[in-house]
């Protein structure tokens, strides 16, 4: 294995292997401060690219387990490599050819200052024939672990993002011999592919993956920004791991893709890095580079509170309804009042069932929303909207329409009490420009909240696969989701589908913020709050506090207390809370503004016992998040399911720290050194959130 070239992004380099002249070409990623204790490995190179087209001979023994490593790229040739550098950063570009006289460009992105890189692959047919994909990986990383010359065992661990709806984010970490990844006697490889299929991109698992090196102290990570189906495969090969993915291939998504003489195909963008340190240190590297994405309006900067109407209403608004929450709530500390479904219900329909026409409820709303929307922005706040424009209800109109509906086998695609537009279709895109952004733009909305409830599955009529019919349907979404934007720059956007279904980085591009879960008011809201930490930026991830009559103050702030791990939204019996009850709302809502600058811009580090049961949650955690300055603190911490008296303690970086502010349903014994932070919350499903502020 020969040193094809090493390059420096930032604290990482990227090492660039070759077995000998004219044999593939290999990527390794290791932290340019350990680049003295780089062991010899005896194993083979990985591709830096795994292609396969219809035709190529699968390896031995991997038929309906993987498409790596086929025919094609046995046959990849290096043609050139060459770094592009600017002062925004530097660009590896590394040519390879096929033997059907492809090109595939592979390109791996630093941006300065970043921890985290880009990297996808541009295929182009410069050859005579057509050329079908089943399979082209956005990255592949080679020699997992290059901190041992063995095998390490014992000493790798694969950790994942499990999801389920109102379950979001549950890390389950594995050493790599329980996945069956050790080495066999003879050296044939191994993998593991997971994935999602469909629409909902998290749906049993983050498109993300952290490989850990317990014994090194260090963790890869990869997340890949794609709206649909995706995979990601962990494989052995000799004393190495190797790391790729990208989109779900034929196998596992259905998917093919015909390139013709002179087009090309690129890849979704994957993002990679490697860091000193665990899981949460190598993820913030990961949702820190999301920063540059962000193109919010203005208004964001603040973090506004949020409230939403849906938890009072039920899917059922009316301007009295309406117009007494608005009343409610002047005053108060809220930015923005968003109006959720069941606006537009006809007779006969229901919030779930009756949208797709997208005509206001006149029997409800008689005269129009004017004098509504007039009376929030005379309280001081933002009017917002609920659509759910992707899919049609069984009870609308627009159900019929089938002629511009998904099908699959020429049927449409549906899926309970719903059906997709399809988003190719020059008339869905004039009809939803029609009902949606100028109903937003003639009733002056400022929010808009997209919801989702429904997955397409493994892709629809309209391709050469299934899975390219997907993959296309969400580009097109997505097309639909920046016109909005285009149209409308100072829109608020919201991302939903069925709570956290789609918390990928494409999505969290072309909106806001993003609904956490579907988690409105259960006992595990603080602990999936804690987990997307992991996959997106708190200033994204909208956290519910569902406020009831028979509240205690304790249970109000134990749900209150959640929202500071993310962005705050309320919702729930506004109108029957006590001056007491209300006492804690607001002292939440000023808590939060004290905390936003934190929550913004910060570093993020779970602490306490491993949660096993979600709905009967025992044990405590506490996150600990230190602003990119260092300046502030600010510590959320919760209690579970039984009484404890031993104070939650949580380690503190080195310095002098002061609370500078405390928030829960008492007043609470805090103890502070240079050291931790400890905290007396004795009592089952209390919890607090302290502000420490540091000392010059």
């Amino acid at each position: 294995m020969e040193v094809l070239k090493d390059y420096v992004l930032g604290d990482t380099i990227a090492r660039y292997l070759q077995p000998g002249p004219g044999g593939p070409v290999g990527m390794m990623l290791f932290p340019a401060a350990m680049a003295g204790q780089i062991a010899g490995k005896s194993s083979a190179v990985d591709s830096l690219v795994q292609v396969k087209t219809v035709g190529d001979p699968y390896p031995g023994g991997s038929a309906g387990r993987s498409l790596r490593n086929g025919g094609t790229v046995a046959t990849l040739t290096l043609e050139s490599q060459r770094e592009e550098k600017t002062e925004a950063g530097a660009t590896v570009v590394t040519l390879l050819r096929t033997h059907q006289g492809c090109l595939v460009e592979h390109h791996l992105r630093w941006q300065s200052g970043e921890g985290a890189l880009d990297s996808f692959a541009v295929l182009r047919n410069e050859g005579p024939d057509m050329v079908t994909l089943e399979l082209l990986s956005s990255f592949s990383l080679t020699g997992l672990t290059p901190f041992a010359g063995d095998d390490a065992s014992g000493d790798l661990l694969l950790h994942r993002l499990r999801s389920a709806w109102s379950g979001e984010g549950r890390l389950v970490s594995d050493h790599v011999e329980d996945l069956s990844l050790e080495p066999a006697w003879a050296g044939w490889g191994r993998c593991l592919r997971f994935g999602q299929v469909g629409s909902w991109p998290v749906h049993g698992f983050f498109p993300t993956a952290f490989v850990e090196d317990s014994r090194a102290g260090v963790c890869w990570g990869v997340q890949i920004a794609h709206p649909a189906s995706w995979q990601i495969e962990l494989g052995r090969t000799d004393a190495a791991l190797n790391l790729s993915g990208g989109l779900a291939d034929r196998e596992l998504g259905h998917w093919t893709k015909r390139v013709a003489p002179g087009e090309e195909f690129r890849t979704p963008v994957a993002y990679l890095t490697v860091t000193r340190g665990g899981v949460d240190d190598a993820a913030h590297r990961l949702t820190a580079r999301h920063r540059l994405f962000l193109d919010v309006p203005a208004v964001e900067e603040a973090l506004p509170v949020i409230f939403n109407e849906y938890c009072t209403t039920w899917g059922s608004p009316s301007p009295q309804s309406l117009g007494a929450i608005v009343d409610r709530l002047a005053g108060k500390g809220i930015r923005y009042l968003v109006i959720d479904s069941g606006w537009y219900k006809a007779e006969g329909s229901e919030w779930f069932n009756g949208h797709g026409d997208w005509e206001l409820d006149r029997r409800t709303f008689p005269d129009g929303l004017t004098e509504t929307l007039d009376h929030v922005r005379s309280a001081g706040m933002i009017p917002g909207i609920w659509f759910e424009f992707e899919t049609v209800g069984s009870r609308a109109t627009s159900f019929t329409l089938t002629d511009h509906l998904l099908k699959r086998d020429g049927v449409p695609v549906t899926v309970g009490d719903r059906r997709f537009w399809d988003f190719r279709d020059p008339f869905v895109i004039g009809y939803l420009r029609e009902r949606v952004i100028d109903f937003l733009k003639a009733n002056g909305f400022g929010y808009l909240k997209v919801d989702y409830n429904a997955s397409i599955g493994i892709g629809c009529d309209g391709a050469e696969s299934l899975g390219e019919g997907l993959r296309q349907q969400m580009a097109a979404v997505q097309g639909f989701f920046r016109t909005i934007r285009e149209e409308m720059p100072e829109l608020v956007m919201e991302n939903c589908a069925s709570g956290g279904h789609r918390l990928e980085p494409s999505m969290l591009a072309l909106t806001s913020m993003s609904s956490f879960s579907d988690a409105h008011e259960c006992a595990e809201i603080p602990i999936i709050a804690a987990n997307v930490q992991r996959a997106l930026l708190p200033r994204q991830s909208q956290i519910w506090a569902v406020l009831r009559t028979q509240d205690s103050p304790q249970r109000l702030a134990y749900s209150l207390t959640a929202t500071m791990l993310g962005r705050m939204c309320l919702s729930g019996e506004i109108h029957e809370l006590s001056d007491e009850q209300w006492a804690v709302v607001s002292r939440a809502i000023s808590f939060y503004r004290s905390a936003a600058p934190v929550i913004k811009n910060g570093v993020s580090h779970r602490f306490g016992t491993k949660v096993r049961s979600y709905r009967h949650p025992e044990g405590w955690q506490a996150v600990r998040r230190v602003a990119n300055d260092g300046a502030q603190i600010l510590v959320v911490a919760h209690r579970f399911g039984a009484a404890e008296r031993t104070p939650i303690e949580v380690p503190l970086p080195p310095g002098r720290y002061e609370v500078s502010d405390l928030y829960s349903h008492r007043e609470l014994v805090v103890q502070l050194t240079e050291e931790r932070v400890a905290v007396e919350l004795d009592e089952p499903f209390s919890a607090a959130a302290l502000l420490l502020t540091r000392i010059e």
